[in-house]
């Protein structure tokens, strides 16, 4: 199989795991992941990424500590999340909600089931790893689109390894939690998290897939 074959199926395979066994990933093997995602490029090769992986206890004392907060607080994230969704990006924002909801059985406009659905971001979907992933505050928005590449680098080795994921701003939402148990620098914003582990696939929310627009929708061609 060609290069881009290989790239391209592993693209096609991958998708956001809502469902995850409860079985540990072994260490060579998220290290693996690791040698991997490390290879991504950035600007001046700053490298601005820096991971935090919770297992275990640890990780059940922040997930723990995420779900108690949501029930209660509204997010405070160090970067905005977006003001809105307008136009085709309310439509397929919407669109994803929709087949996830179909996927699980919750019926459109039963707003409390897609509360209940929501918040099992904050329990990572019962995933046995969560790495948080932080830039240095002062790198601002180009820190933060460095490490979106990471994430995506992250994700395919993952993929490529057979260890499923979903990246997640949920896990952004409160990044006073993320440093108070995970040890995270003051001087650092926290962008995003990846939960990651291997795919419960029985359970119904893993088993609808998001579409993709058209080049043509997404490239301007000049000459």
């Amino acid at each position: 199989m060609s290069d881009s074959a290989c790239l391209e199926e592993l693209l096609r395979r991958r998708h956001s795991c809502r469902g995850f066994l409860d079985r540990p990933v072994p260490r060579e093997t998220i290290a693996k992941i690791l040698d991997i995602a490390q290879l991504t490029a950035s600007w001046c090769n700053a490298q601005p990424w820096q991971l935090h992986i919770a297992s275990g206890a640890a990780l059940d004392r922040f997930r723990a500590a995420l779900w108690s907060e949501a029930a209660s607080q509204p997010p405070r994230p160090d970067l905005p999340f977006p003001a809105e969704y307008v136009g085709v990006y309310l439509e397929r924002r919407r669109d994803c909600g929709w087949r996830l909801y179909d996927s699980i059985g919750v019926a459109r406009g039963d707003r409390a089931a897609s509360a209940r659905q929501g918040r099992e971001n904050f329990r990572m979907f019962g995933a046995p790893h969560a790495a948080i992933v932080s830039t240095p505050a002062s790198m601002g928005v180009y820190g933060a689109i460095d490490c979106g590449a990471y994430v995506s680098n992250f994700m395919l080795a993952a993929q490529s390894l057979g260890v499923a994921s979903i990246a997640q701003a949920a896990l952004a939402a409160y990044p006073d939690l993320a440093r108070h148990h995970l040890g995270i620098a003051a001087d650092r914003a926290v962008v995003c998290g990846i939960s990651f582990g291997y795919e419960d696939a029985t359970h119904p929310a893993n088993g609808f897939r998001t579409g993709r627009a058209p080049v043509g929708e997404a490239v301007t061609w000049l000459e």
